[in-house]
C-alpha cells in the first residue's frame, strides 16, 4: 500500500513523527531526503519532519535527536530504507523504491567482486579499493574493524579512511549499516556493500537507463519543489544543464 502523499506546500503535516515506521513512510513519501536540513542544500529532511517543520532555532540534543540518531542507525542494518553520506557528504536517506534510480544514476549497481574494476577505471582510490575488498571478503564490518583490514587504523591513515569512506558513499557503493559498541566511547559505524545490502535494488538498477533514473529522480523532487528549474536540479544532482533539461521533459 502506498503511503499517503503529503501536501507540496506543506511536506511535513501536522502529525509529528514519533516512531521508525512512521520515518519509513516519510521517507517513503520523500524519496529521498536529509537526516538533519543543511544549509543551502533545497532537500526535505527527516528532522524536520520530527519537528513539523518547525525545528528550534538553536540545536540541542534532544529526544527527537535522540530517536533520529537510533533510527539511521536501524533503518539500513534492517534494510527498511538506504542510509549514508550521500548529497554533499552528509546524511541521506533514500527510500527502497527510489535506491535502484540512484544506483543506476551513479552506475553503482556492482557485484561484490568489482573494485578492481572501479580502481582501474580510476573512479577510485586506492584507499577505496582496499575498503571495498575487506567488504566483499568479510562481510560487514565496524569502522575499527575495517581500518585494521585495510591498514588503515595509524591517525594519518584514519584521515585516508574518512575521505576513501566518503567516496564510497557518494558512489553508493556502501550502506550503513547498523552500529557496534568497539570501545567504551560512542559505538562505532558499522559498513556493508550496498550490493549486499539492498540486492533487489541492484538487480532492479541494470534494468533502468541513465535517462530513465535521471527523470525519475527529477520527478520526485519536482513534487516537493513544484518551482524548482534545472538549473537548481543539476547543481543538486550534479547533472550538467543539458542532462536537467532532458530530464525535466520527461
Amino acid at each position: 500500500m502506498r503511503p499517503k502523499k503529503l501536501h507540496e506546500n506543506k511536506p511535513y503535516g501536522r502529525r509529528k513523527i514519533t516512531t521508525a515506521a512512521e520515518a519509513v513512510r516519510f521517507i517513503r513519501s520523500a524519496g529521498f531526503c536529509m537526516l538533519f536540513p543543511i544549509k543551502k542544500l533545497p532537500l526535505l529532511s527527516l528532522y524536520e519532519a520530527v519537528k513539523r517543520g518547525k525545528p528550534p532555532r538553536e540545536f540541542s540534543w534532544d529526544r527527537d535527536v535522540e530517536k533520529l540518531w537510533g533510527w539511521k542507525d536501524q533503518l539500513g542494518k534492517q534494510r527498511r530504507a538506504y542510509y549514508g553520506k550521500y548529497f554533499r557528504g552528509r546524511g541521506t536517506f533514500i527510500s527502497r523504491e527510489f535506491l535502484p534510480h540512484f544506483l543506476a544514476m551513479r552506475e553503482s549497481a556492482l557485484a561484490p567482486d568489482e573494485y578492481q574494476r572501479f580502481h582501474a577505471a580510476g573512479r577510485i582510490s586506492g584507499e577505496a579499493c582496499a575498503i571495498w575488498e575487506a567488504l566483499a571478503r568479510h562481510g560487514p564490518l565496524a569502522t575499527l574493524e575495517l581500518r585494521h583490514a585495510c591498514k588503515l587504523d595509524s591517525k594519518r591513515g584514519n584521515v585516508r579512511f574518512k575521505r576513501a569512506m566518503l567516496e564510497l558513499q557518494c558512489l553508493l557503493v556502501v550502506v550503513h549499516f547498523g552500529t557496534e559498541q568497539e570501545t567504551a566511547a560512542w559505538a562505532s559505524g558499522r559498513f556493508e556493500l550496498t550490493s549486499r545490502a539492498f540486492p533487489d535494488a541492484a538487480h532492479a538498477a541494470r534494468g533502468i537507463t541513465l535517462k530513465a533514473a535521471r527523470a525519475s529522480i527529477a520527478a520526485k523532487y519536482r513534487e516537493w519543489h513544484p518551482d524548482a528549474e534545472p538549473a537548481r536540479i543539476a547543481r543538486l544532482f550534479g547533472w550538467s544543464k543539458t542532462e536537467a533539461l532532458a530530464a525535466c521533459s520527461q
